[in-house]
C-alpha cells in the first residue's frame, strides 16, 4: 500500500470519530510517519523488534489548565506509523485494505483516548471490553 492510499484511509477513519468526541478535540494534528524514529524508540523504551502503531504527544485535555493556549501553543499530535500498521494488517485474516482500515481505526481510537487523559491501562481495559469503538 502506497503512502497516498494509506493517507486516504487515515483521513476517512479520522472523519469517523463521533462528533461528541471530535467537538471536544482542539489543537490536535494527525500525522503519518513510516515508523518510530530513534528518539521515539528511546523515549518509549522500545527494544529490538518492538514498535508502535501510533503515538499521542501533547498535553491531555484533563491536564490543560486555564493558561493553556495563551501565547504560542504548538498542537498536540497523534502519529500513525504506516509500516507497523501495514505489518499488523497483513497478519489479520481479512482483506488487506479492510485490515489496514481496522488497525488505523483502532489506533486512532487508542490515541484519542490518551488525548482525553486515559492512561494505557484504562485504554487497554476498554479495548479488552470492546468499549473502544467509535460506534459506542
Amino acid at each position: 500500500m502506497n503512502e497516498r492510499e494509506f493517507e486516504q484511509i487515515a483521513i476517512e477513519e479520522w472523519k469517523r470519530v463521533p462528533d461528541r468526541f471530535k467537538g471536544k478535540i482542539q489543537n490536535l494534528a494527525l500525522l503519518i510517519e513510516d515508523e518510530p524514529d530513534q528518539e521515539v524508540r528511546e523515549l518509549e523504551a522500545l527494544e529490538e523488534g518492538e514498535t508502535l502503531l501510533g503515538l499521542y504527544r501533547g498535553v491531555p485535555l484533563t491536564e490543560r489548565g486555564s493558561e493553556y493556549g495563551i501565547g504560542m501553543t504548538l498542537p498536540d499530535t497523534i502519529t500513525l506509523y504506516r509500516l507497523p500498521i501495514i505489518e499488523e494488517a497483513e497478519e489479520m485474516d481479512r482483506a488487506f485494505r479492510d485490515a489496514v482500515r481496522i488497525v488505523v481505526r483502532e489506533t486512532i481510537w487508542h490515541e484519542v483516548g490518551h488525548y482525553f487523559g486515559h492512561g494505557e491501562e484504562s485504554i487497554n481495559e476498554r479495548e479488552d471490553d470492546g468499549t473502544n469503538r467509535f460506534e459506542s
